[in-house]
């Protein structure tokens, strides 16, 4: 149970991560809370990174910690600009994500 539990719990990150390798052509923007801090991670291609921390040089480190609350995922078209933006999909809940990752086999 405990292992099923971890192992739910660390996919998280590796299925945004997953979704990004098969959908290139999209970057991943996820507003999360951590440890009652909030922090927006960018996810494209298979990698994760902080928008307002320092990210760990280390790739198996994880960028999304397991006790991460995301609050919101937005799905905006590659390349991304951050001054300009191209969204696909604003506010999309963990619930909705769950649903467009199970659609692409993640």
């Amino acid at each position: 149970m405990l292992r099923e539990q971890q192992s739910m719990n660390n996919s998280i990150g590796r299925r945004l991560e997953e979704y990004t390798s098969k959908r290139p052509q999209e970057v991943l923007l996820v507003s999360v809370e951590i440890a009652g801090e909030e922090d927006q991670i960018a996810i494209f291609k298979g990698f994760s990174s902080s928008l307002m921390r320092p990210t760990a040089f280390d790739p198996d480190t994880p960028v999304l910690p397991e006790d991460a609350k995301i609050v919101s995922i937005d799905r905006a078209a590659s390349p991304y600009n951050p001054d300009a933006p191209r969204y696909i999909q604003q506010g999309i809940s963990w619930d909705v994500m769950q649903g467009i990752l199970s659609e692409v086999g993640v």
